[in-house]
């Protein structure tokens, strides 16, 4: 039976960024944008997603997606067949991190929800060259679009991530790590790490891209997946 794709949209992110993934698998498998949007906390995001899904699927996630992802692995293992994770980490944030965003969730609620995004997402987290400003114009608007309630209930999500280490050391699917060689938010080196708990997985750093490969270069993230979704999946 072909699998079902389950693409999970980081920060402030809808069906636009994996809008060449939706469009280019319609040959190879069934594809659900499953959006995380309306819960406080990665855990009752991961058990929303379950509630939706079919029994058995493959998971893609960027950001807080692949952190929603994480925390389906350690929900409901057996249903998972293969996971590919961008832009994340399995590590819990650190209360430095986790106070840096405080001044972002106040200015999300005093109605400064574009700064605030601009702030969380700056010109120098996407690879150097003339198209930075339109990547950050491009979070910016989808941002907006959903409005600073997500903002706030997705960074407590974030403030209160769980560590995922150990989820990740006992996979057993086909896992993909994807990255940007310019992420300056979960640089390169977060991701080599992540890739080394899994027993097999798959690293892929993309040399174009920066914070956000779908939006930089989905033609390579659309490559990378197909790939991974032509492998071989899990039995069980």
């Amino acid at each position: 039976m072909a699998e079902t794709l389950l693409l999970l949209p980081g920060m402030m992110c809808d069906a636009r960024v994996f809008s060449d993934q939706i469009l280019g698998f319609d040959d190879l498998c069934a594809v659900q944008l499953v959006p995380v949007w309306n819960d406080g906390s990665v855990t009752a995001m991961a058990r929303g997603v379950l509630e939706g899904a079919p029994q058995r699927f493959a998971l893609a996630g960027h950001g807080l997606g692949g952190l929603v992802a994480l925390d389906i692995l350690r929900q409901a293992p057996g249903r998972v067949t293969r996971v590919a994770l961008m832009g994340c980490t399995p590590l819990a944030e650190t209360p430095q991190e986790a106070a840096a965003r405080e001044p972002r969730i106040v200015a999300a609620q005093a109605g400064q929800l574009e700064r605030a995004l601009r702030e969380e997402f700056p010109t120098g987290c996407f690879a150097p060259g003339p198209d930075r400003a339109l990547m950050q114009d491009a979070m910016v608007e989808m941002g907006l679009r959903l409005g600073p309630e997500v903002f706030v209930r997705q960074s407590r999500a974030l403030q209160r991530r769980p560590d995922q280490q150990k989820v990740l050391r006992q996979l057993r699917a086909p896992a993909l790590v994807i990255c940007g060689a310019h992420d300056t938010l979960t640089p390169p080196r977060r991701h080599e790490f992540m890739a080394g708990l899994i027993p097999h997985a798959t690293l892929e750093v993309i040399g174009e891209a920066g914070h956000m490969p779908l939006l930089e270069t989905p033609e390579a993230v659309t490559e990378a997946l197909r790939r991974w979704m032509s492998a071989p999946f899990r039995l069980g």
